[in-house]
């Protein structure tokens, strides 16, 4: 009620005018709205100078700032360098001729073995005895019929001499003398057949002995005294011929391709710091529809750290070639294939695709790709894509150990 008592009294006065609230807060919104577009307006065309002169401007505090944020990575120029070619292979020591040695006579008890493993032996030498007591009362049998037939011939010798006197008296017909010659002459052949059966029994003797069939070193022993062997027994000494050893290396398909017989390889055995120098002397004709490799036999000198049987790798000389080499943190891969970024006059990097070549201790080849002369970032090239901004620094040179 007091409200529109005042209301009313400001009304009849006639000098103030007429107030009105809801004119007013539209008079405002307007207003309001206006000086709304004008900002969005003013930012807008902000926003548009600023991309404008960041998108074309070549140079000023912007460009500043904005190189100021490239990533730094490490770059270097591979360069070209003579790099002799490395396939690296694994596989088994064996021997490069072994010698399987068994009974070859009759067999018997063995009396004896004479050697040991890791022994030298030569050509012909007794390995085993074995016991020959029947064998040596035979020959004595034989000996014995040896001389009873020499006796036998001796007298059929001197009735024929006695018979050819009388002959000319006629005292003995023609017939005797050819009767007394034959005689005589079956004799004789009973000496040559005793004498045989002495050489044989002798020879069956000797072969009792079990010998060494070349010069070597011996590998294996299979074989105790008081055991009974023969001609079924298997193999009782293992020799390696002359104690030359080989490397059966096992090599993939392109790795074999590269390798040819005459080139040199080094060998180490698993567990050993030593490495020994060999030749390749046979390359696989052959490759394991399975495995897919092939063996690649490396001729070696004996060495009391070769042990036949043993596990050991190879580094096989292939030949030598110019071309770039980087080291393995600067090759990339994905479903493409390798790559590499190259950093161009902008600073910009670039990918560059590459095919690998041979892997060797100070880094891998680049078979094709790269001249030798471009900047190629060495690390964090995982971290880039292509047409990035960098800040390229030059790697620093190893220490030399």
């Amino acid at each position: 009620m007091n409200y529109d008592a005042k209301i009313d009294t400001a009304g009849e006065g006639g000098d103030s005018a007429e107030f009105n609230p809801l004119v007013e807060n539209d008079e405002e919104d307007r207003l309001s709205r206006k000086r709304i577009w004008i900002v969005v307006a003013i930012s807008s065309l902000l926003l548009v100078a600023l991309w404008f002169f960041l998108r074309f401007s070549g140079s000023g505090e912007l460009s500043t700032t904005a190189a100021s944020q490239a990533p730094a990575v490490s770059v270097a120029v591979a360069g070209k360098a003579n790099v002799s070619g490395v396939v690296n292979a694994t596989g088994t020591l064996a021997a490069r001729r072994e010698l399987p040695v068994g009974s070859v006579g009759e067999g018997g008890q063995v009396e004896r073995v004479l050697v040991e493993p890791g022994e030298w032996v030569k050509a012909g030498q007794v390995l085993a005895v074995i016991d020959r007591s029947v064998q040596t009362q035979q020959q004595a049998s034989l000996a014995a019929q040896i001389l009873v037939a020499e006796a036998d011939e001796r007298l059929a010798q001197a009735n024929l001499e006695r018979a050819l006197k009388l002959v000319d008296r006629g005292f003995i017909s023609k017939a005797d003398v050819d009767r007394l010659t034959a005689t005589r002459d079956a004799a004789a052949a009973r000496v040559r057949v005793a004498r045989a059966q002495l050489g044989e029994m002798q020879a069956r003797t000797r072969r009792l002995n079990i010998l060494a069939p070349a010069a070597g070193l011996v590998l294996e022993r299979n074989i105790e005294p008081g055991q009974v062997v023969g001609s079924s027994s298997g193999v009782l000494f293992r020799i390696a011929k002359g104690g030359e050893m080989e490397l059966l290396a096992k090599l993939g398909e392109d790795d074999l391709a590269k390798v040819s017989t005459g080139v040199r390889a080094e060998v180490t055995p698993v567990g050993s710091g030593q490495s020994y120098s060999g030749q390749v002397w046979q390359v696989s004709p052959v490759i394991d529809p399975q495995s897919r490799q092939g063996e690649a036999r490396i001729a070696l000198s004996y060495a009391p750290g070769l042990r036949p049987g043993g596990f050991a790798s190879a580094d096989i000389s292939v030949g030598t070639l110019v071309a770039p080499r980087l080291p393995e943190s600067a090759i990339l891969s994905d479903a493409k294939g390798s790559y590499v970024y190259v950093i161009d006059k902008d600073n910009k990097a670039r990918r560059r695709a590459v095919k690998t070549g041979w892997i060797t201790a100070d880094g891998i080849v680049i078979a094709e790709g790269l001249s030798g002369n471009e900047r190629v970032v060495l690390r964090a090239g995982a971290f880039l894509s292509d047409g990035e901004t960098v800040k390229p620094k030059p790697a620093k040179p190893a220490k030399e150990s």
